[in-house]
């Protein structure tokens, strides 16, 4: 079975500012100006949620393909709540992270609404990235 290693490279820099090298592509992670940040890109909390909604678009792409349906489109919408004084280091009754994604898709596609659940739940099935928010994985972490 082939496997493939995926590696980023990124810098915190000033503030929360964080500038990751992404084969070549720059991405910046900054806080909002509420969060004290200067609001220059996304934080790492939207970044999460638009991985999830590209790789969704990704694999339905690819399904669409290798079935020969006609997908013109669809419409992503991830969203989930957390208790953000766990991250500020206050006391919390739950987890740090979110309790619960919610991923709403509209599909544009010749298909009866069956065909589109049916679709987009095998999508999620084959998606990496939901995979890896619904399982535990391990995370190491250590000094370069």
């Amino acid at each position: 079975m082939p496997k493939k290693t995926v590696t980023i490279e990124s810098r915190l820099n000033d503030k929360f500012v964080i500038e990751s090298d992404v084969r070549g592509h720059r991405i910046v992670i900054d806080q909002p100006t509420s969060g004290g940040g200067g609001d220059t890109g996304p934080s790492p909390l939207e970044l999460l949620f638009a991985s999830l909604a590209g790789c969704i678009g990704t694999i339905a792409r690819l399904i669409a393909m290798q079935r020969r349906i006609e997908l013109r489109g669809m419409d992503i919408k991830v969203s989930g709540e957390l208790d953000t004084d766990g991250l500020l280091g206050k006391p919390i009754d739950g987890r740090m992270g979110f309790e619960s994604f919610t991923i709403t898709v509209d599909v544009d596609a010749d298909m009866t609404d069956e065909e589109k659940d049916a679709f987009i739940h095998e999508v999620d099935s084959r998606c990496p990235v939901s995979e890896n928010l619904l399982h535990a994985t391990p995370v190491t972490i250590g000094l370069a």
